[in-house]
C-alpha cells in the first residue's frame, strides 16, 4: 500500500503541522527517535485510507514534505516506525494511526477499542507485548484548515488586572438548559455568543469568562463503560483543535464569532488549558499521538525504569517541559489561540508541572522564561493553578512576576472564617488584603492572587452551605472520590430543607462569600451558576456528569431567591468597580500614612480600638473591623470600612476616630436595610454578617482635626498647669478639665 517515496516532494522546513499555501500542503511533524514517518491521507468521510507517503526529509528531528495539489479539508494522520522497546522508553508501533499534535481541527471521534493500544491488552507480558492491529478506524483524523474569518475591527478589551472580575464557566453546561436560545446552539459557542447570553454576563458585571477546557479531549474509557463521561475536559487529546461537541455548525469560525461578540461587550475570554498531561495515560494507556511519535522526549519517564511514567499530575503521565520541543509545542499552541482566535489569556491546569525541571519546580524554568519574554503571550493574562501532586507540589506565591495564581488558601480560610471557626481573625485579615505574605515580593501586585470560594472542582456555593459531607454516589465510586474536607457547614440540616431559619442563614452566608470576594484585594473569580443558587445536590466532584446535575438550572432565575441573589452579586460587582479601595493596585501596610497620623490601613475591634499585636492571637475573637483610605486625584479623602462578625451574636461596632459622614452601602444580613443599623458613629452588625461603609471628604478635614487636637492638647496642658499652681489638682478636677476640653474641641 506504500506509495513511492517521491510522491511527497522535498521542501524546506516549514511550520510544524499541516499548512496549505493555495498550491499544496506543507506537512511537518517532530520525532527525534523515529526511523521513518508516513503520512496517511483519508477520504472526505475519514474512513478509507486513500494514500500513504513516506516523509522525504528530516531536519533536526522534524520530518517534513510537500504535497502538491493538496487542498484545505484534507483528512490525514501519521504512522511512526521505530523500535518497540518499552523497557527503554521506546513505544513505536506503525500499526497505530497517530494524530498530528498540531492538527487544527479533528474529523470523527475517538472510539474506544483495544487496537488503540500499542500492546496486546490481556497479554501475560502486559504492556511489553506488541499489538499489530490497525487502529485507524477508531481514531479521529486531522483536517487541514485555513483561516478566513472576517474579524473586522475586533479589539481585545485589555481590561486591567486590578479591574478584572472572572466568571468560570463550562461552555456546554452554561447554556444547555437555556430555553430562550435556539435549540441546536445550546451547549455550544453558538449559544455563548448569542445576545441573550452576553447581555446576561454584561448585566452581571463580569469582565472575563474563564472557559473550562475546550481543546479536543478523550472521554475516559472507564467512564464510558459506566455510561458516564469526562464532562470537564481535563484529558487533552489535541492542543490546537477544539472539541467538536462545542461547535453546533462544525466550523472553527463559530468560536471566533463568539469571542468577537464577547469582545464587543467588553468581556475577555480566558481558556483553561491542560498541558501538564495528555489522555494517553500511564504505560497501560493507548497510543494516540505523542506516545507514538516520541515517547522518550514528550513524557517524563522514571530514569532507572523508563518503561514507567513519572506521575506528578495524578493522571498517569507528566509532559516533559525540560525538552525544547515540548516547550515549542506549547508556545505554538498558545500563540495559535491568541493569533487565530483572539483569546485574552490562559489558566494553566496544574501549573507547577509546567515549571518542573529535572531537579523539581523552578520559577526560572525554561518554559516560564520563554513564555514571559514572548512579545505576544506576555501581554495576555496568565494564571497558574499553583500545585500538582509531585514532590514540592504546593507552590502558591512562588511563580514568577507576570502570573496570577489561584489562591486555594483564600478559599479555605474564608470558608473557615464564615463558618465561625476559632483563631481566624488574623488569617481572614490577610486574605482581605490580597494575601501579601504570599504575593508581596518581586514587585508583584495584589491582582496576582486570584481569589475564589468555589470553582468547578468542589461544592457549588449553595452546596457549601447546605452539606456537611460530600454526596458523590452518582459517580459510581461508592462516594470515595472527591475531597473529604471541604470546610462546609449545613447550618442545621443536611441538604434541602423547608426550615425558613436555616434557609435564611444559608442565604446570608452565601452573601458573605460573595461580599468577601468583592471587597478583598486580588482578582475575584466566581463560579457560574452560584449567583442564582446552582446545586449539584452535594456532589463535589461532578466531572463525569454531562447532564442536569452539572448543567446550569436557569429556572432558578425565575424564583425570587434566584433573582435576589443575582441582583446582590451584580450590586457587589458594581460596588467593586465604583470603589477603588476595594481593588487596590498596590499592597498597603498599616504604617502607610495618608496625612498626619491617619493611615491607609487600620484594623480595629468592636470598641473602635486599633488592634495591637496580642489582639491578633486572641483565638476566641470573631469580630474584625478594617478601615481603608486613600487620597483621590482631586485631593479628596476616600474611606471604606468593613465590619465583619462571624460570631453567633449581634454586635455593635464603635467606629474609630476620626469620624466621617459614613453611608452604609452593603449589609449581608439584610441587603434592603442600609439605614437602620447605624447611629451616632456606631453600627450594629448582625451575627454571621458583614457591613460595608463608605465616606468621602476634603483633605482639609484631616488638617482641621489635627489642628483641633493640637488646640485641645494645649488647652488641657494649660488647665492642668493652672490647677497645679492653685494646688487644686485631684482625680475629680482632672476628669472635669478633660470633659470641658472634649466638649469644646471634639476630635
Amino acid at each position: 500500500m506504500t506509495a513511492p517515496a517521491n510522491r511527497l516532494q522535498s521542501s524546506s522546513l516549514h511550520s510544524l503541522g499541516a499548512v496549505a499555501d493555495g498550491r499544496g500542503i506543507h506537512f511537518a511533524v517532530f520525532s527525534e527517535h523515529a526511523e521513518k514517518i508516513e503520512l496517511c491521507l483519508f477520504d472526505p468521510q475519514g474512513k478509507q485510507e486513500r494514500a500513504r507517503y513516506v516523509m522525504p526529509d528530516c531536519t533536526n528531528g522534524v520530518w517534513h514534505g510537500y504535497l502538491p495539489g493538496g487542498q484545505v479539508g484534507q483528512q490525514y494522520g501519521y504512522r511512526a516506525y521505530g523500535p518497540y522497546e518499552p523497557k527503554q522508553g521506546l513505544r513505536f508501533n506503525s500499526h497505530k494511526l497517530l494524530l498530528d499534535p498540531y492538527a487544527r481541527q479533528l474529523a470523527g471521534e475517538l472510539r474506544w477499542h483495544d487496537s488503540l493500544h500499542g500492546y496486546r491488552i490481556g497479554s501475560p507480558r502486559g504492556d511489553l507485548s506488541f499489538d499489530r492491529r490497525d487502529s485507524a478506524a477508531y481514531m479521529p483524523k486531522g483536517i487541514v484548515t485555513a483561516d478566513n474569518f472576517p474579524w473586522g475591527d475586533d479589539r481585545p478589551p485589555r481590561v486591567p488586572w486590578s479591574e478584572t472580575v472572572i466568571y468560570e464557566m463550562h461552555v456546554g453546561g452554561f447554556t444547555k438548559l437555556r430555553n430562550d436560545l435556539p435549540a441546536h446552539d445550546r451547549g455550544t459557542f453558538g449559544a455563548l455568543g448569542h445576545k441573550t447570553t452576553i447581555d446576561y454576563l454584561r448585566n452581571l458585571g463580569v469582565t472575563a469568562v474563564e472557559l473550562l477546557p475546550i481543546h479536543a479531549f478523550a472521554r475516559d474509557r472507564h467512564l464510558v463503560d459506566k455510561k458516564l463521561t469526562n464532562y470537564w475536559g481535563y484529558n487533552t487529546l489535541s492542543y490546537f483543535a477544539p472539541d467538536s461537541a462545542y461547535l453546533s455548525d462544525g466550523t472553527l469560525g463559530q468560536i471566533k464569532w463568539a469571542i468577537q461578540q464577547l469582545h464587543a461587550a467588553g468581556i475577555e475570554v480566558i481558556l483553561d488549558v491542560v498541558y501538564n498531561h495528555t489522555c494517553e495515560g500511564s504505560e497501560l494507556g493507548p497510543t494516540l499521538s505523542l506516545r507514538g511519535f516520541d515517547n522518550q522526549n514528550y513524557y517524563r519517564l522514571l530514569p532507572d525504569k523508563p518503561r514507567y511514567y513519572i506521575n506528578d499530575t495524578g493522571c498517569g503521565n507528566t509532559v516533559n517541559f525540560s525538552h525544547q520541543r515540548t516547550i515549542q509545542l506549547t508556545l505554538d499552541s498558545l500563540r495559535y489561540w491568541v493569533r487565530e482566535f483572539h483569546v485574552d489569556g490562559f489558566r494553566f491546569d496544574l501549573g507547577v508541572t509546567l515549571g518542573r525541571e529535572v531537579t523539581g519546580f523552578d520559577p526560572g524554568c525554561g518554559f516560564f522564561d520563554a513564555l514571559l519574554q514572548d512579545p505576544e503571550l506576555s501581554r495576555v493574562k496568565l494564571i497558574s493553578e499553583p500545585w500538582d501532586i509531585g514532590p514540592g507540589g504546593f507552590q502558591i506565591g512562588n511563580h514568577p512576576p507576570g502570573f496570577g495564581e489561584w489562591n486555594g488558601i483564600f478559599r479555605d480560610d474564608v470558608r473557615r472564617y464564615w463558618r465561625g471557626d476559632d483563631a481566624q481573625r488574623g488569617i481572614f485579615a490577610q486574605r482581605l488584603q490580597g494575601s501579601a505574605e504570599l504575593f508581596d515580593h518581586h514587585r508583584r501586585q495584589p491582582w496576582a492572587s486570584v481569589n475564589f470560594v468555589t470553582a468547578h472542582d468542589g461544592f457549588t456555593l449553595n452546596d457549601l452551605v447546605s452539606y456537611n459531607g460530600k454526596h458523590n454516589e452518582a459517580n459510581g465510586e461508592d462516594n470515595r472520590d472527591g475531597a473529604d474536607d471541604n470546610h462546609s457547614f449545613n447550618w442545621g440540616s443536611e441538604g434541602p430543607t423547608d426550615d425558613d431559619a436555616v434557609n435564611n442563614q444559608r442565604e446570608k452566608i452565601v452573601r458573605n462569600f460573595f461580599a468577601t470576594l468583592m471587597v478583598s484585594h486580588g482578582t475575584p473569580m466566581l463560579l457560574a451558576g452560584d449567583e442564582i443558587g446552582q446545586t449539584q445536590h452535594g456532589n463535589n466532584n461532578a466531572y463525569c456528569h454531562n447532564d442536569k446535575l452539572s448543567w446550569i438550572d436557569w429556572s432558578l432565575l425565575t424564583t425570587p431567591r434566584g433573582r435576589e441573589l443575582r441582583d446582590f452579586v451584580a450590586r457587589m460587582i458594581a460596588l467593586r468597580k465604583q470603589l477603588p479601595l476595594l481593588r487596590d493596585k498596590y499592597f498597603r501596610e498599616g504604617d502607610t500614612f495618608i496625612a498626619g497620623n491617619f493611615t491607609a490601613v487600620c484594623w480595629f475591634d468592636e470598641r473602635g480600638v486599633e488592634l495591637e499585636q496580642q489582639d491578633w492571637h486572641n483565638n476566641a475573637a470573631h469580630l474584625l473591623g478594617l478601615r481603608r483610605a486613600h487620597i483621590d486625584a482631586e485631593d479628596r479623602i476616600e474611606v471604606v470600612i468593613l465590619l465583619n462578625n462571624s460570631d453567633t451574636e449581634n454586635h455593635t461596632f464603635v467606629l474609630p476616630t476620626p469620624h466621617f459622614d459614613f453611608q452604609v452601602v452593603m449589609n449581608t444580613d439584610n441587603p434592603a436595610n442600609l439605614t437602620g443599623i447605624m447611629q451616632n458613629n456606631e453600627c450594629m452588625v448582625a451575627a454571621h454578617s458583614m457591613v460595608l461603609l463608605t465616606a468621602q471628604t476634603e483633605l482639609q478635614f484631616l488638617a482641621d482635626i489635627e489642628e483641633r487636637a493640637q488646640i485641645a492638647a494645649a488647652t488641657l496642658a494649660e488647665d492642668l498647669n493652672d490647677s497645679i499652681a492653685a494646688d487644686d489638682l485631684n482625680e475629680e478636677s482632672i476628669d472635669e478639665i478633660i470633659d470641658d476640653v472634649a466638649d469644646e474641641e471634639p476630635a
